[in-house]
């Protein structure tokens, strides 16, 4: 039985992700945090030190191999427990953080936990596409993130808003994610970006295997965008439907 801070120090090193000295420390305590906090927050269910270090922390960190961070300007769309925020801003402390979520009590665990660890991160309570047609907030990011479970079709309309011409979207997906890609080419063309690169990684110690789809903003996303989350869901963006949309 490894702790959490042998399984991030070895685990990061099996990346080639360098971490500050005291990140490893920070890990520990957020873990023990959500441990205690879980249930309170409505929070993802805990299933002990070994799991959310792996599955969680790591699996997070590996977005670091995936694009520069350093000094950017980050929202974590759709943060629920701080993932896959929170591990990259331990990871890499130079991120300016931002973490989005539509649920009051985890926006509270967050705003929490950004005090005890002393990271400094906003944390709204909104949804996604009411926050981007703020001016605060639109084209305002460098990289949006998001470990959400929706098509990619789906996190696109939702994300890309945020980022400004020139920044990225990462998109956490299974490893085999060619379809789910094929299918949201049309949408990521109509929102003004284009598909990039898909970096392939190993969740250390687990031989598990995850894509992370790389989304570059090549112009503004049209105002229109997004739309309403319920005609999002009904109605994918197609090139032959943008304009009637």
């Amino acid at each position: 039985m490894h702790t959490v801070e042998q399984i991030i120090i070895s685990g990061a090193n099996k990346l080639g992700v360098s971490l500050p000295p005291k990140a490893p420390a920070a890990f520990l305590e957020y873990f023990t945090f959500l441990e205690e906090c879980g249930s309170k927050f409505n929070l993802t269910a805990i299933s002990g030190a070994e799991y959310i270090a792996r599955m969680h922390f790591l699996d997070s960190i590996a977005l670091l191999n995936a694009e520069s961070f350093s000094d950017a300007r980050v929202i974590d769309i759709g943060s629920g427990a701080g993932f896959p925020g929170v591990p990259l801003k331990l990871a890499e402390p130079s991120v300016c953080l931002t973490m989005l979520d539509a649920t009051a009590k985890r926006v509270d665990f967050l705003t929490e936990l950004s005090a005890k660890l002393t990271l400094g991160a906003q944390c709204l309570y909104a949804r996604a596409e009411d926050a981007s047609r703020t001016t605060q907030m639109r084209d305002a990011f460098d990289i949006a993130v998001s470990r959400a479970v929706a098509k990619l079709s789906v996190l696109c309309e939702l994300c890309l808003p945020f980022v400004r011409v020139g920044g990225k979207f990462l998109a956490m997906k299974s490893l085999d994610s060619s379809e789910e890609l094929n299918q949201a080419l049309p949408a990521i063309s109509i929102l003004g970006a284009a598909y990039e690169k898909s970096y392939e990684y190993e969740i250390p110690e687990t031989g598990i295997f995850r894509t992370v789809l790389v989304i570059k903003k090549t112009q503004q996303t049209p105002q229109r965008y997004p739309r309403r989350f319920a005609r999002i869901i009904s109605s994918p963006l197609l090139k032959s439907t943008a304009s009637t949309k």
